[in-house]
């Protein structure tokens, strides 16, 4: 499960597996945002509004994605939706979203509930949340938000709203924690990003693919690039 998070190389990786899903396959079944539409939007939305109701709406969306696909030896899943919606959002138009562990914890959770209820309890789970360096991701995010729901901050305005600016990789330490013995691996895209294969590497990493197919595959190449920085002062 690649569940996350927003800006952290997500549209590279996930463009990656799908222009090598042939490739791929003899090696595990790649489901990404397209496939499952509804519960990853249905995640987001919770995230926005993290009622039992609309938990209770994801879960029985990914229960019929699941049931819907075969139980093939790997499967990865991919889209940052399964972490809720972006830091930096506004719940009730008001409250600006301090962080990803309110909305990502229990979607976490509802994942396992259903993939056992799915495959098996005996099924290995394993999460993957990609993260980023601090500063540029939340100008990332800034950026993004600038664009999508036009706010009327500048990014130290925006900055302010956060009672402490979010760390990746604490948000991910946090989910790990909540959803131990289940393994929680985090990537860095400044660590993934510059290597031949991208932030794709990172999934690589955790799934068994005879190097040699790894070397056949084509170079990465990154997508949904930020803006420059003009377009977000």
């Amino acid at each position: 499960m690649h569940a996350g998070f927003h800006k952290t190389g997500t549209s590279s990786l996930q463009d990656y597996f799908d222009k090598n899903r042939k490739a791929l396959k003899p090696y595990a079944d790649i489901y990404l945002k397209k496939d499952f539409l509804k519960t990853g939007n249905l995640g987001r939305r919770y995230g926005l509004q993290p009622y039992l109701r609309r938990r209770m709406q994801f879960r029985f969306a990914l229960r019929s994605f699941l049931n819907g696909i075969p139980a093939t030896e790997v499967i990865i899943l991919s889209w940052e939706g399964f972490s809720g919606v972006m830091p930096g959002h506004r719940r009730f138009g008001i409250r600006t979203i301090q962080n990803y562990s309110r909305s990502a914890i229990p979607l976490a959770k509802e994942i396992i509930r259903e993939l056992q209820r799915r495959f098996g309890k005996d099924v290995q789970v394993e999460f993957l949340y990609t993260t980023r360096e601090t500063k540029s991701w939340i100008k990332s995010v800034y950026g993004h938000l600038s664009r999508s729901i036009r706010i009327r901050e500048d990014l130290e305005g925006f900055c302010s709203l956060f009672v402490k600016l979010p760390n990746l990789d604490l948000e991910a330490a946090k989910i790990s924690e909540a959803i131990a013995p289940v393994p929680v691996h985090t990537a860095k895209l400044e660590q993934y990003g510059p290597m031949r294969l991208g932030m794709a590497q990172a999934l690589f990493d955790l799934i068994d693919i005879p190097e040699q197919i790894l070397e056949n595959l084509p170079k990465a190449k990154r997508t949904n690039r930020g803006q420059p920085d003009k377009t977000t002062e």
